[in-house]
């Protein structure tokens, strides 16, 4: 199944733990595009938060979404992240934006992400992988950018 996965980190070492998380991802999933590091500032946040650094990577698995979703959690525990609240600063994040184009809405997943359409630090990187990408429910991810600016 193809899967589209994006990466961002705002504490610690974000570089290093965007790294960290695309190694650890290597056992879980065949990656076959990664997208540069993005800068951008916190989204939606009521604090002062330092920049993020963001990246989308797309791969081939043979896992179950909710299985995937586990192993990313499993991923962000190992990196270090501590849950909190909703937009909070991060060692890491790890979230499955697009599986296989398919829609799912379980107690622990929602699929395609529900806030990707919004999400210049997601659509920008993607694009850059996959000039093509299509948001299953929302469109062409060039245009879903294209709408933000």
């Amino acid at each position: 199944m193809r899967v589209v996965i994006a990466l961002g980190a705002n504490l610690g070492e974000p570089r290093a733990q965007l790294e960290e998380a695309i190694e650890a991802l290597r056992k879980v999933i065949k990656i076959e595009a990664i997208s540069s590091f993005y800068e951008t500032k916190p989204f939606k946040v009521n604090e002062e938060q330092p920049n993020y650094i963001n990246a989308v990577l797309i791969g081939e698995t043979n896992l179950e979404a909710e299985q995937l979703m586990k192993e990313l959690l499993a991923i962000e525990e190992r990196i270090g992240r501590k849950r909190s609240t909703i937009n909070a600063a991060r060692l890491i994040d790890l979230d499955i934006i697009d599986y296989q184009g398919m829609v799912i809405n379980s107690e622990n997943l929602t699929l395609p992400h529900p806030r990707a359409f919004e999400r210049e630090f997601v659509l920008r990187p993607w694009i850059e992988i996959d000039p093509e990408a299509q948001l299953t429910g929302f469109g062409a991810v060039k245009e879903l950018l294209a709408a933000l600016n």
